[in-house]
């Protein structure tokens, strides 16, 4: 499984995995004690694909600190999270020596590997690029092939076509959401 529908809620202990969808919320199991529990949108939730660690030179996802772990230990659990302070920073040191101490802590690196030794112990430690860009393209050509290939349907003219159409922006303004990592 992939870190897509693994999230982290500040102030609960452990990982999640992302369930479903309610009316103010969703519903996320607990990766501890198999738990499940309603989560509302007060809760402050990160999926751990968009998260991201400092380095010198730029960020490397968590997915490729969790696959830098996983190839040095084999598969197998790291270092324990309770270890000290200078042992965790030794430690990450060898898995990302390029990482940039002053913006991630000691807190930090428990954190992850905390979490790398959670997801291992759950058999979710397949920790590679999601294939969901190819499949997204694919989809994408095979609609268009599908729009191409359906006869062309006339439509009839609105009822009120003499009226002036209105315009649904105010201001002369949209905004668009944009998702970025950070």
């Amino acid at each position: 499984m992939s870190l897509e529908k693994v999230l982290s809620i500040s102030g609960k202990p452990g990982l999640f995995l992302l369930k479903s969808q309610t009316r103010n919320g969703f519903l996320a199991e607990s990766l501890l004690d198999g738990k499940t529990m309603n989560v509302s949108g007060r809760n402050s939730v990160s999926l751990l694909s968009e998260i991201a660690i400092y380095t010198l030179t730029a960020e490397v996802p968590l997915r490729e600190v969790f696959q830098k772990i996983a190839d040095k230990e084999e598969g197998k659990e790291a270092i324990s999270p309770k270890a000290s302070k200078d042992e965790l920073e030794e430690y990450f040191f060898g898995i990302l020596p390029d990482y940039d101490e002053e913006r991630v802590y000691a807190s930090d690196i428990k954190k992850i590997i905390q979490w790398y030794n959670l997801l291992v112990k759950n058999d979710m430690a397949d920790f590679s690029e999601p294939e969901k860009k190819a499949e997204d393209n694919k989809e994408t050509v095979d609609l268009a092939k599908e729009s191409k290939s359906l006869p062309s349907k006339k439509t009839a003219a609105p009822k009120n076509a003499g009226q002036k159409a209105s315009s649904s922006k105010k201001g002369g303004t949209t905004k668009s959401a944009v998702s970025r990592k950070t």
